[in-house]
């Protein structure tokens, strides 16, 4: 009620721009209910023109075959929860870190240091590829886990954003715990991290969504299929003739979901985050 009557009172502009909004919204949704819609399906279902978006008969059998088939879908989706959590976990950790480090602490070069620090987002990943396979050959974590939780645990965005946020909390405080004779690490745990709970936050909700969806690193550096995640595992659903779409799209939507808890969780700080990050430069 309370939205009608905005739109109804607003401006003939915000009416348009929320009219537009909505239809974008609606457009970037339907690929999402085509996927859960073609789950349900039967196979001879699946190319009808026109799409019939609700199905005659729905069935849950390409659901159960996803969980309960040959190649369980359960085993890729606890190598995916492990690789992203402890992933999450360690990258967040790490990059609030090094942005304090780089916000906060006065030494000689630092900008110099951040700018070339920041240069190295320019590197494309699959140039990284052949050296990271060597060295991970060379130290013995190719084809496990590691090959994919130790890279994963350094992000050069994550730094970046936690130190624009830690550039806009007031020096003041930090001052002031220095002449209490608190030291960098008492500041660090005891000040700044309560007051950057939004951004670490956004950036854990961001790095969750890299590490569920990595797919290249994981199919270059995997090759026991034990170890697959889930975008290695949805390969299974291709055979040698045909492509069985019903359990792809059943194995996709279940694949979805951690996402969705994950931002439903914490979408209030995403938006709070990334402005706050934004205010000082």
């Amino acid at each position: 009620m309370e939205l009608k009557k905005r739109l109804l009172t607003g401006t003939p502009g915000r009416l348009l721009v929320t009219i537009i909004m909505l239809a974008l919204a609606i457009v970037m949704i339907m690929p999402f209910l085509w996927m859960i819609s073609t789950s349900l399906k039967t196979p001879t279902e699946v190319f009808k023109y026109p799409i019939e978006w609700i199905p005659a008969h729905p069935t849950w059998e390409h659901h159960l075959k996803v969980w309960t088939g040959p190649k369980s879908f359960g085993t890729y989706y606890l190598n995916s929860l492990k690789i992203a959590l402890i992933g999450m976990v360690g990258a967040t950790f790490l990059s609030a870190f090094a942005a304090y480090g780089f916000a906060r602490i006065e030494f000689k070069g630092r900008n110099a240091l951040f700018m070339l620090y920041l240069s190295m987002m320019m590197v494309p990943p699959q140039v990284l590829f052949v050296p990271k396979f060597i060295m991970f050959e060379w130290v013995g974590i190719y084809n496990t886990h590691l090959a994919l939780i130790l890279p994963g645990l350094f992000t050069i965005f994550g730094v970046f954003m936690l130190r624009q946020f830690f550039l806009s909390i007031p020096h003041e405080i930090s001052e002031s715990a220095f002449i209490d004779g608190a030291g960098h690490f008492r500041i660090f745990f005891r000040l700044i991290l309560p007051l950057a709970k939004p951004a670490l936050a956004t950036l854990a909700i961001i790095d969750f969504s890299w590490q569920w969806n990595d797919y290249e690193n994981a199919l270059v550096f995997l090759i026991d299929e034990r170890l697959y995640t889930i975008p290695l595992g949805l390969q299974n659903f291709i055979l040698e003739n045909t492509v069985d779409y019903n359990g792809m799209m059943a194995a996709a939507s279940a694949g979805i979901i951690p996402m969705i808890i994950v931002f439903a969780i914490g979408q209030r700080y995403i938006i709070q985050g990334l402005t706050n990050s934004a205010v000082k430069g």
